[in-house]
C-alpha cells in the first residue's frame, strides 16, 4: 500500500549541536503549522531534556521526530532538496529566497513531490557535502557583515514564509466594536455641524479666504476613515462646545450685585 506524500515540507537539523536550540525549532516550526522534523547525529544525544523544555508546547513535533545517524538517510525519501546557508559556495546551484523558496515547495509538494529543507549546525553550519545533494539554496538577505542566524532563528524565518505562502489573511483589516463605517451622508452632516460650530466662533476669515478653508475642512473629513461612532462623538463634542459656550456668555453678561 503506498503512502501519500506529506502536505508540507521535512525540516532537517543536521548535527545540531544544542538541545535548546531543537527545541526552540520545534516551537517555531510548530508555530506556522509544519510537525515534519528530521534531526541527524544530534551531539548531545537523543531523547534530549532541554530540547523539550524549550519546545514548551511543541512537545509532539520531537516526540515525532525521526532520528537519523547521517544526512543521506535523512533525505532518502526526498525528492527536491533546499540547503539553507548564508555564505557563499563553489557549487553551482539556484539560490533562492525563503519567500521564493517557499513559494516553489508548495507548487511542488501540490504536485506529489516529497520536499525537505536543510539547516546546518549552529557553529559553523552545513558542509559542502550536506549541500552536494540539495536541489536549490536558500538564503536569507541578512545584513552581510553580520550574516550567522541562529538555528532556530533560520527555523522561524523558513516556516514563516512557508506559511505565508498558503495564508489567505487579508494584509489589513479593520475590528469594528459595534460600529461601522460613516456613510457619506453622516460625514456630510459632521461638516456641516462643524462649519456652524466654526462660523459661530469667528474661525472663518478673512472673508476671501472662506470658501478655501471649508473646501480644505470638507477634504480633511473625506481623508479620515471615520465610523460612525467617530461622527457620535464629534458632534457631541460640538455639542458641548456650544453649550460651554452659551454658560460663558451668560455668566459675562450678568449683573454684578454690590456685596456692600
Amino acid at each position: 500500500m503506498s503512502v501519500s506524500p506529506p502536505d508540507q515540507p521535512a525540516f532537517v537539523l543536521v548535527r545540531p549541536q544544542m538541545g535548546e536550540n531543537i527545541g526552540a525549532a520545534a516551537r517555531a516550526m510548530f508555530n506556522f503549522g509544519l510537525t515534519q522534523m528530521r534531526v541527524t547525529a544530534p551531539r548531545d544525544g537523543w531523547p534530549n531534556e532541554r530540547a523539550v523544555a524549550l519546545a514548551s508546547g511543541a512537545g509532539r513535533i520531537l516526540d515525532n521526530a525521526g532520528i537519523f545517524n547521517t544526512t543521506r538517510a535523512a533525505l532518502r525519501e526526498a525528492d527536491y532538496i533546499y540547503a539553507t546557508t548564508a555564505r557563499p559556495r563553489e557549487l553551482t546551484k539556484p539560490v533562492l529566497t525563503p519567500e521564493r523558496a517557499m513559494a516553489q515547495a508548495r507548487a511542488l509538494i501540490d504536485s506529489g513531490q516529497r520536499v525537505a529543507v536543510l539547516f546546518g549546525p549552529e557553529r559553523a553550519g552545513l558542509e559542502n557535502d550536506d549541500i552536494a545533494p540539495a536541489d536549490a539554496i536558500i538564503s536569507v538577505p541578512v545584513n552581510p557583515d553580520f550574516p550567522s542566524l541562529n538555528l532556530a532563528q533560520c527555523v522561524l524565518l523558513v516556516a514563516y514564509e512557508w506559511r505565508r505562502q498558503g495564508d489567505t489573511t487579508p494584509p489589513e483589516i479593520i475590528e469594528f466594536a459595534k460600529t461601522r463605517f460613516a456613510s457619506g451622508l453622516e460625514t456630510e452632516k459632521l461638516g456641516d455641524h462643524f462649519e456652524e460650530r466654526l462660523t459661530q466662533a469667528g474661525f472663518f476669515h478673512p472673508p476671501d479666504k472662506i470658501p478655501h478653508m471649508k473646501t480644505n475642512l470638507r477634504n480633511m473629513l473625506g481623508r479620515l476613515p471615520l465610523t460612525l461612532s467617530d461622527v457620535q462623538t464629534f458632534h457631541g463634542m460640538l455639542r458641548q462646545f456650544a453649550r460651554w459656550q452659551s454658560k460663558s456668555a451668560s455668566a459675562s453678561s450678568a449683573p454684578e450685585t454690590d456685596n456692600d
